[in-house]
C-alpha cells in the first residue's frame, strides 16, 4: 500500500503513556492507518499493545501526543462519542437477552426505528450465518457462535472502526481457526477498519494487512505479514515472529548489502546485512528452519556448515531435525515427511545447507532490544 494511501483515517502521533509520570509503558508511538486496513498490534505481555488499544477506545488517558480519527482529535473525546465498536475475549453479551435483543441493543440506544432495527438485526444474523438463532440466549450457543454474535453486535451500528482485544483467546484451536476465517471473511465483505490485539503470531500473520510488533513500549517494526516474516528489521522481530535459528559469528566484510560472517567453527558464510551491522562486530545470523537443508539436497545453496545430529521429532506432515554446532549452538530444521527424509544416528556428522539470501545477520547486542 503506498504511503499516501495510509494517511487521513486513523493517526497516532507521538503517543506516550505513563501511569506514574516516570516510567513510559508506551514510548513515542506513531502510526498511520488507512480506511479498511486490518492492523494487528503484536507483542509479548506487558509490551504496550493493549495500552495503545485502550487509549484509542478512550478507556485510558493519553499522557502526551495525539490520536486522530478522520483528521479530528479524539484524545479528549468521551469513549461513547468515538463511534468505535469493541470485541473482547469474554464476549460481553447480555445473558438475559436473546441473540436478536443483544444485536438490537446498540441500535435502540441510537434511537433507530423499530422497523429498521428489525431489518438490520435480520441482516446481521444472516451475515454471521445464525439466521435461525435470534430467539436463543447466549447460554444456548457454543463459544464460537457467541463470539460471532459479539462481532456482529460490534459491527451492527456501523462504527468508524472496530477494536478487538484478544477476541479468540478463550477458544480452543479448532474454534480459533474457524473464527479467524469468519473475521477475515466479514472484514473483506464489509471493508471495516480493524485494530486487533493478540500475542498469537499465527493469528496475526494470517489475518492482518500490517502488523506492528511491540517490545517494551516501542514498535520494533510495522509491515505486511510477508515482509515482517521474510525481512525482520532486527533480531527481536526475527526471534518473536515465527521460528528461527540464531548462529553466532563475527563480521568479516560487508559489501553490496551482503555480509561475510566468520563462525566459531572456522567456516565463513554469507548473509544479508541487517540494520546497524558493522565490520568486526559480533553478530547473530538468523535463518528459519524451513530455509535449511541437509546434504545431499537438490535445493540451491551457497552456505554450508558441519553439525552433529542430536535427535529428530516426528510432527506428522514434517519432521523436525535437531543438530548442534561445535560451540554448542543448536540448530533445528524442518524436513518434509517423505521417503527422501534423511536417517541419522545420534552423534552423526551432517552438513547443513542454505542460501545466503535466506538469512540475515544482525548485531548481536540488538537481539534483546
Amino acid at each position: 500500500m503506498p504511503a499516501d494511501a495510509q494517511q487521513g483515517f486513523l493517526s497516532f502521533e507521538n503517543v506516550k503513556k505513563s501511569y506514574d509520570q516516570q516510567t513510559l509503558v508506551v514510548k513515542d508511538f506513531s502510526l498511520e492507518v488507512a480506511q479498511g486496513e486490518f492492523i494487528t498490534l503484536l507483542g509479548p505481555s506487558g509490551s504496550g499493545k493493549s495500552t495503545v488499544l485502550m487509549m484509542l477506545a478512550g478507556f485510558e488517558d493519553v499522557t502526551s501526543g495525539d490520536i486522530k480519527i478522520a483528521g479530528q482529535s479524539v484524545t479528549r473525546t468521551a469513549p461513547y462519542k468515538r463511534n468505535i465498536g469493541m470485541v473482547f475475549q469474554n464476549y460481553a453479551l447480555f445473558p438475559h437477552m436473546t441473540i436478536a435483543e443483544n444485536l438490537a441493543y446498540p441500535l435502540q440506544v441510537r434511537k433507530m426505528s423499530k422497523s429498521d432495527v428489525k431489518a438490520r438485526v435480520a441482516e446481521y444474523l444472516d451475515l454471521i450465518e445464525l439466521g435461525s438463532f435470534g430467539g436463543r440466549y447466549p447460554g444456548q450457543l457454543s463459544g464460537g457462535q457467541r463470539q460471532r454474535v459479539a462481532l456482529a453486535r460490534a459491527l451492527i451500528f456501523e462504527p468508524t472502526l472496530i477494536l478487538m482485544d484478544e477476541p479468540l483467546g478463550a477458544l480452543d484451536k479448532k474454534l480459533r481457526e474457524q473464527m479467524q476465517y469468519e473475521i477475515t471473511r466479514l472484514h473483506e465483505q464489509l471493508g471495516f477498519t480493524v485494530i486487533y490485539v493478540t500475542h498469537d503470531q499465527t493469528e496475526a500473520l494470517s489475518m492482518s494487512t500490517r502488523i506492528a510488533v511491540f517490545n517494551d513500549g516501542v514498535v520494533q517494526q510495522c509491515a505486511p505479514p510477508a515482509e515482517l516474516y521474510e525481512k525482520p528489521a532486527n533480531a527481536f522481530v526475527a526471534e518473536f515472529i515465527g521460528e528461527n535459528n540464531f548462529i553466532p559469528g563475527k563480521v568479516r566484510r560487508i559489501e553490496g548489502g551482503m555480509a561475510q560472517i566468520d563462525l566459531p567453527g572456522g567456516e565463513t558464510i554469507g548473509a544479508v546485512a541487517g540494520a546497524g551491522l558493522e565490520i568486526g562486530q559480533e553478530a547473530v545470523i538468523s535463518v528459519r528452519p524451513e530455509k535449511l537443508f541437509i546434504d545431499p539436497s537438490e535445493h540451491r545453496s551457497d552456505n554450508a556448515i558441519s553439525a552433529r545430529f542430536v535427535t529428530r521429532h516426528y510432527v506428522g506432515d514434517f519432521i523436525r531435525y535437531y543438530f548442534r554446532l561445535g560451540d554448542g549452538t543448536e540448530i533445528n530444521i524442518k524436513v518434509l515427511n517423505d521417503l527422501a527424509a534423511p536417517k541419522f544416528a545420534e552423534g552423526d556428522l551432517g552438513k547443513l545447507l542454505w542460501l545466503s539470501a535466506d538469512c540475515i545477520a544482525f548485531p548481536a547486542a540488538g537481539r534483546d532490544s
